[in-house]
Parts: structure tokens; C-alpha cells; sequence
């Protein structure tokens, strides 16, 4: 048999795989966007079942024959289909040792988990969240210990999964160097910066307003509407069933009708990714391998780079104030720019400046890397999370709603995760800066094509992204590896010139 006959005798069962996959993921849609409560736990349950035919069909003898022959030789194949190979293989290496059992464990649990943090958000009582997490994270220690090959410590091997390379000793000085910089920017801005109006940014906007502000804004970023759904969660997210089926999820609140703007924006900038990597990665089993920080670079991008501008925010206005039926006639173009930037230390990550963003994480990673390693308990992380808010950010913690339960991201095995965000803050940075040399990304904005913006992206970021490493990934795309820089002078130099600090 050829490589390319064992090829298509493999993606015969990736096909199948993907289907289930398909099936699996439109049932967490559904659970996270519609179904009654009493209806969680059970949709949780049957994803648990279908996931026990994918664990079946990916520790077949077949499966794992045709992938380690593939990966041992593979002469004839192109070179995406040999990157099919290599990341099938790095999952597999990873997944081989993991039971049926122990996989529908692991799924029942993280469902379970899900349903118990809606709960306990909803009651404001972590305890009602605290087995359910302690649970994830035995299961996280159990099944990476299973594995032939580990990195130092658990969360390193975490932090790997999520982006490849990526390593405590890497983050921690990754978040040093934005301390040692975002730290004093912020001290100063509070002690020293101008005052800024932003008395109408709680107004009240109509639901129905806001919908149609958010599907303005995502036909704005260039999606293709017949291949996307938007709908509401608690937690906003966006998933995609292939490139033809995208699914955007955003949170409405009447007295905030900013914060759905930069929550469209941000998931529309993941929904670009999903519709727009090459038909050729998706035919061959390559599509969606990129890391999340990859993914979370997009995402920030079209929310803070191009969504915070002083273009974009010019260019948005008359919509805003003619959606929003004339709540907001009387304010400026300016004061709206200034609004929607005001730096200042707060509770809750999704609604966070883009200043201070970057602690929000590093609270979180500090407390990822210290309970995924056993160095403290489940019980004191909602002490530490208020204790770190206060050390870093200034400010008091009311109750474990606005605290240790705002994220949903805990409530799943995928610890790792949240570093991606302010590691996508810093590529986003660096491929502004590359993509400025090509075109006047700002007067892009002011005459409303943002299709120029995209179809750079679709040429130079979305075409690599799931055949590199992220550090080859940055390399191809702006010409030297990740540069944290880049994002600290462009945050110095706007919030500087925004505050008008000496």
C-alpha cells in the first residue's frame, strides 16, 4: 500500500471522527446557549457517549498502525498532508494512554463542571463550583501523568498543549517585562492623567438595538454572513463546524452598550479565522491546529488595535448614535474615542481596560501554575484571587461572582489557556507594525475597508497559522520572533498622548 492509499484509508476515519466531533460540539452550542437548566447536565451526558466512538475510532490498532507509519515514512506526501501527519501524531502520542473509561470520565466531569459553575455564578457561592474544579484538575494530573513524555512540571506540560514551546520559565518573563512597564504607565494615569467624561457610557440601548449593532459590526470585518449565526451566552465564545459554519455568541447588557461592541468585535476577529484559512488545509485534515494564542491574536486585534482607534471609533459613531435611536446625539466623536479607552483598575477581565488587561492574566496564571502543581489547594483560591486583585490592581473583590467565578474558562480541561490572551495582545502588536509597512492601516479604517485589513490577514496570518509553531509562525509574518515591545511602546505611546502625561 502507497502512502497516499494509507493516506485515504486514514482520512476515511478522520471523517468520521470529525463528524462526531461536529455533532459533539453543536451539542456544547446548545448547552451553552439555549438549553434549560435542568437540560445541561443530560446534553452533557450524551456528549460523554459520542465521545467514547471518537475515543474508540482514534485507539483503533488501525488508527494507530496508519499513524505511526505515516509519521515514520512519509515519502509522497505533500507537504500539508505531512503536517497532517505530524500533528495527528503529537495528539495521539498524547492521547494513546488514556482508557475509553478514563476519556468518558474526563468529558463527564468537565460537562458536569460547566453546569456546576453556572450554578454557582448564578448563587455567588464558590463552594458550589469547588468539587467540580477539584475534579478537573485530578483529571488534568491523571492524564498527563499517563503520558511517555512530560515536561518539567504539570502546568509546563499544560502550557505546551495550549502553545506549543510555551513554558513557565517563558511566561514568567514574559510577564515581568510587562510588569516593569504597564505597572508604572498605570500608577501614572491615575495619579497624574487628565480626567475623562465617560458619565454616558452606562446609558441604556434596547437589546434589539444591540443586535443590530453587532451584526453591523461583523458584516464591517468582512464575514460572510450565509456562513455565520450569532446568538447570546453567558460567557461569550465563538465555535466553527468547518469554514461554512461559524458561530458567534455575545452578552447583552442595556446599561452597557459598549461592552457588546468589543465583545462582538473580539469574537468576530476569532469568526475571520475559522471562515477564512485555505480550502486546501480543510480537504487535507489540516485546518484549525493553530494555537490559541494565534487565535487570541486576532481576536484582540480587531478588539483593542483596530477597535479602540481613534479611525475606527470615528467611523463607528454615526451608526452608534443612530442605532442607539439617540441616546448618544449629543456626545462626540472624541469623547466616545476617550470613553472607550479610559484606563483604570477593575474587577473583571472581559471588561477591562486594555491597559490593565494583561494583570487580569498574570493573576490567573499565577494561580493556574500554583494549583496545577499542587502547591496550594482549590479551597484558597478565592482568598489568593482577592489578595492578588488588591497587590496588583488596587482594587476589592465583593463576592466570588465578580471574583474567582467570572471566567468560564475553569469549568473545562484547558487549563493553559488563559496566557494566550496577552501573549495574542503581543503578536497582535507586532503584526500591526508589519502590516503598517505595507499600507496606512489607519486611513484603511477611516474610509470603512476593513477588507483590506482581512485579506491581509487571509495572505499573511490565516494561511500559515496552522502548519507553523508559533515562534515560526511570528518569524514568517513580521521577520524576528516575538517581540514584546512592540505592544509596550504602542502602549505608552497612546495612553501618554491619551492622558496627556508629561
Amino acid at each position: 500500500m502507497t502512502n497516499q492509499q494509507k493516506l485515504k484509508k486514514l482520512f476515511g476515519i478522520l471523517d468520521e471522527i470529525q463528524s462526531y466531533g461536529h455533532a459533539i460540539g453543536k451539542l456544547s452550542f446548545d448547552m451553552e446557549c439555549c438549553a434549560p437548566e435542568e437540560g445541561i447536565e443530560p446534553a452533557g451526558r450524551d456528549m460523554a457517549v459520542l465521545g467514547k466512538r471518537v475515543h474508540k475510532l482514534t485507539h483503533s490498532k488501525t488508527y494507530e498502525k496508519l499513524i505511526r507509519e505515516l509519521h515514520e515514512n512519509d515519502e509522497g506526501l505533500t507537504p500539508v498532508q505531512k503536517k497532517t501527519v505530524e500533528h495527528l501524531y503529537d495528539y495521539w502520542t498524547k492521547e494513546k494512554n488514556i482508557s475509553a473509561q478514563l476519556s468518558y470520565e474526563m468529558d463527564l466531569a468537565s460537562n458536569r463542571a460547566y453546569a456546576a459553575w453556572l450554578s454557582a455564578k448564578k448563587a455567588n457561592d464558590f463552594s458550589l463550583f469547588r468539587d467540580a474544579l477539584a475534579d478537573l484538575i485530578r483529571y488534568t494530573r491523571v492524564a498527563i501523568d499517563l503520558r511517555d513524555e512530560k515536561k518539567a512540571t504539570t502546568y509546563d506540560t499544560c502550557l505546551d498543549d495550549i502553545e506549543k514551546g510555551g513554558s513557565i520559565a517563558q511566561l514568567d518573563g514574559f510577564f515581568a517585562a510587562l510588569k516593569e512597564r504597564i505597572v508604572p504607565l498605570l500608577q501614572r494615569i491615575v495619579a497624574e492623567g487628565k480626567p475623562i467624561r465617560e458619565d454616558f457610557m452606562s446609558r441604556p440601548v434596547p437589546i434589539p438595538r444591540q443586535e443590530a449593532m453587532s451584526k453591523y459590526l461583523l458584516e464591517l470585518e468582512g464575514l460572510r454572513k450565509s456562513a455565520l449565526v450569532l446568538m447570546t451566552t453567558e460567557h461569550p465564545f465563538t465555535t466553527s463546524f468547518g469554514k461554512h459554519d461559524v458561530r458567534v455568541t455575545t452578552h447583552y447588557h442595556e446599561d452597557s452598550f459598549i461592552s457588546n461592541v468589543f465583545t462582538t468585535l473580539h469574537e468576530g476577529g476569532h469568526a475571520l479565522f475559522m471562515q477564512n484559512e485555505p480550502q486546501e488545509l480543510h480537504d487535507q485534515h489540516c485546518a484549525n491546529n493553530m494555537t490559541n494564542a494565534m487565535h487570541e491574536t486576532i481576536s484582540r486585534f480587531y478588539e483593542n488595535l483596530i477597535g479602540r482607534s481613534e479611525a475606527f471609533v470615528t467611523l463607528v459613531a454615526p451608526k452608534i448614535r443612530e442605532l442607539s435611536e439617540g441616546v448618544f446625539d449629543d456626545i462626540t466623536d472624541r469623547e466616545l474615542f476617550e470613553a472607550v479607552n479610559v484606563a483604570r483598575p477593575s474587577l473583571i477581565r472581559t471588561e477591562s481596560d486594555e491597559l490593565s488587561y494583561c494583570l487580569h492574566i498574570l493573576i490567573r496564571f499565577e494561580l493556574e501554575k500554583a494549583f496545577i502543581n499542587g502547591e496550594i489547594t482549590v479551597d484558597e483560591i478565592p482568598a489568593l484571587w482577592n489578595a492578588k486583585y488588591k497587590e496588583y490592581l488596587g482594587v476589592d473583590v465583593p463576592d466570588d461572582t465578580q471574583g474567582c467565578l467570572q471566567d468560564v474558562h475553569w469549568s473545562g480541561i484547558s487549563f493553559g489557556y488563559f496566557p494566550s490572551y496577552a501573549l495574542g495582545n503581543a503578536y497582535g502588536a507586532q503584526i500591526l507594525a508589519t502590516m503598517k509597512k505595507d499600507f496606512d492601516v489607519d486611513a484603511a479604517v477611516a474610509a470603512g475597508d476593513l477588507l483590506k485589513i482581512r485579506n491581509w490577514l487571509i495572505e499573511h496570518v490565516f494561511s500559515i497559522a496552522s502548519l507553523t509553531t508559533p515562534d515560526e509562525w511570528i518569524r514568517a509574518i513580521t521577520g524576528e520572533g516575538l517581540n514584546v515591545n512592540y505592544y509596550l511602546d504602542y502602549l505608552e505611546e497612546k495612553f501618554t498622548k491619551l492622558y496627556e502625561l508629561k
